[in-house]
């Protein structure tokens, strides 16, 4: 199997005299709780980091270090994050387009190319590329998939604090097994998203018992 070059897109905009190349990934579509945030990364071009790649094939630990990197490497870092009511009013798809356009307005420098894992963002006047499971094959994709997954975590971690019946900790707001029972259990928080398919029936469930 031939190993993909993570630097393949970066370096063909550096070789057009482009410099200044962001990454944007977003993390939280599928979850039944909580924001979806976004991550728009510029990485300089001289930027290695051994070992990254998509946040998702990475060790709770090795993300966490190699967030501490990226941040500390990275030209600029800036987030975009749009929360359940948002999730809700548009739908995950429009909310996640809002939170990717809002990550690369908030960049504290004006990227010349921005490289998007997957989305297609129709109104981005900045010239851009969507590469298909871009996380796995740019590294400016693949460092802004971890910066947006631990930051998210993060929000995760602070919510089974709150509720620790619910398991966030272990599932991240995914609708695992242990979320369903909590659901069933202890009904929904306000952090659900009430458009998803599983949280709705609780939603009626509890209009019903009022």
């Amino acid at each position: 199997m031939q190993e993909i070059d993570l630097y393949q897109y970066e370096h063909e905009l550096y070789e057009q005299g482009i410099r200044l190349v962001a990454g944007v990934d977003e993390v939280g579509r599928g979850p039944l709780i909580g924001p979806v945030v976004v991550a728009c990364v510029i990485l300089p071009q001289d930027f290695v980091l051994e070992g990254l790649t998509d946040s998702k094939k990475l060790s709770e630990k090795k993300r966490e270090k190699f967030y501490d990197y990226i941040m500390e490497h990275a030209l600029s870092v800036s987030l975009g994050i749009k929360d359940e009511k948002v999730i809700d009013d548009v739908n995950i798809y429009e909310a996640t387009k809002l939170a990717m356009y809002e990550a690369i307005e908030k960049s504290p420098i004006q990227p010349e190319h921005v490289l998007i894992d997957a989305m297609k963002l129709e109104d981005l006047a900045i010239p851009h590329t969507s590469i298909i499971k871009g996380d796995a094959k740019s590294i400016s994709i693949a460092a802004a998939s971890v910066v947006a997954k631990v930051t998210r975590d993060r929000m995760m971690y602070e919510l089974d604090q709150k509720y620790p019946e619910y398991g966030f900790k272990e599932h991240k707001g995914y609708g695992t097994k242990k979320h369903l029972e909590a659901l069933e259990k202890y009904g929904i928080l306000e952090f659900h998203r009430k458009s998803f398919a599983p949280v709705k029936k609780y939603v009626v469930k509890s209009e019903e018992d009022e």
